[in-house]
């Protein structure tokens, strides 16, 4: 686990990563700088750089986020029951520095049937060549 201050973090991320990683905050559906991203490489968390989803297991749900059927590896996330907002769903997190990622839903195509929903804003990009990316774009 990472240990940071507050301020450490709110120095370190955008105000829209800090929002999302640190409170938990939710990036409008279809305004995420990943979502349509296709190179091939893993998406690592924006916090922390832990690899979180590999870029063979990103599909298109049709949700307005970036969509994955299973995370990088067995500890590279976590998992906590949410039941904010009037719903019961289940949280996903960066098991390094548990910064909020999204929500994995059981409805998706993989073989699990597993749809991880993740916030463009918690995640960082390394295409495969070893470029980094924080937004999708080629450097």
């Amino acid at each position: 686990m990472t240990n940071k201050t507050d301020a450490e973090w709110r120095a370190e991320l955008s105000d829209e990563q800090y929002r999302v990683l640190r409170q938990a905050g939710t990036e409008p559906p279809g305004s995420g700088a990943l979502l349509h991203n296709k190179r091939e490489g893993t998406y690592t968390c924006a916090g922390c750089g832990a690899p979180l989803f590999g870029s063979d297991t990103k599909y298109d749900s049709g949700s307005g986020w970036p969509s994955f059927t299973a995370p990088a590896g067995e500890d590279a996330v976590d998992e906590h029951r949410d039941v904010s907002h009037g719903m019961v769903r289940t949280e996903v997190r960066c098991a390094r520095c548990e910064g909020h990622l999204g929500h994995v839903f059981p409805d998706g195509p993989g073989p699990d049937g597993l749809r991880y929903c993740i916030n463009s804003a918690s995640l960082g990009f390394e295409e495969k060549d070893g470029a980094k990316d924080a937004d999708g774009d080629h450097r």
